[in-house]
């Protein structure tokens, strides 16, 4: 089973208790299996039930890369969440965990 750590590298943020994730695959064909594999739903149903608003994808294709918003992730934001990692550095890692179907 392959994941997205296999293919790209990703960045997080933070903007209130909106987690955003940056998405960099390593090839053009990375590029282009993450773009079919990693729709909002998916992404959505990986980080649930951590997740209360809609997910907003961007795709970033001049500089090959897919952006995720994620809103309420982070429980109140760094300066109100009760957890360690207010920023949700440790949540990009959650994400390369996602696995990537074989054949999409």
């Amino acid at each position: 089973m392959r994941t997205v750590d296999d293919f790209a590298d990703v960045r997080t943020g933070d903007k209130g208790d909106t987690l955003i994730l940056a998405v960099f695959p390593r090839t053009d064909e990375s590029y282009e299996v993450l773009t079919r594999a990693m729709t909002v739903a998916a992404v959505a149903a990986h980080f649930a039930p951590l997740v209360t608003g809609e997910v907003r994808r961007t795709d970033m294709p001049l500089v090959s890369g897919l952006v995720f918003e994620l809103p309420g992730v982070l429980g109140g934001g760094v300066t109100g969440s009760p957890v360690l990692d207010g920023h949700g550095k440790c949540l990009s890692y959650h994400l390369l965990s996602m696995t990537v179907p074989e054949q999409i």
